[in-house]
């Protein structure tokens, strides 16, 4: 049995395979997944699990050089947004319309049971050297 990391196997596996500028979602369960795009659903109910939670453990495991949110989260969810920039990672803000187009270029959606507004996030690989 896997000793450490993220014990769900299709996470572990998608984030095995990046490469450098690959992006992945970590979504609310109302985000749209659009055909074609890997869905990992781990929604049990709402709010469970959270999108905190998920974002927390996938960002322990994998090279982020940079993360796509939606304009609107900062009017409309600020006290996740505060903590989402609180990670100095280069960000950059779209309409939540042009985000939802990024999201049909992305390797997977992990679909959380977030149930606040525009608790969104495309996260882009980074290399390890």
């Amino acid at each position: 049995m896997y000793k450490t990391g993220i014990l769900n196997s299709e996470i572990s596996k998608v984030l095995s395979d990046l490469g450098h500028t690959d992006r992945i979602v970590i979504a609310d369960c109302g985000l749209p997944i659009p055909k074609g795009v890997r869905k990992i659903d781990l929604a049990l109910t709402l709010g469970v699990p959270s999108f905190e939670s998920v974002y927390e453990v996938v960002l322990e495991h994998m090279a982020v050089q940079k993360m796509i949110l939606a304009e609107e989260i900062k009017s409309d969810n600020k006290v996740l947004h505060e903590k989402l920039i609180d990670k100095n990672i280069d960000t950059t803000f779209v309409s939540h319309e042009t985000f939802k187009t990024l999201t049909k270029d992305t390797v997977a959606v992990i679909r959380t049971g977030e149930a606040t507004p525009f608790a969104n996030v495309i996260l882009e690989s980074d290399v390890l050297f």
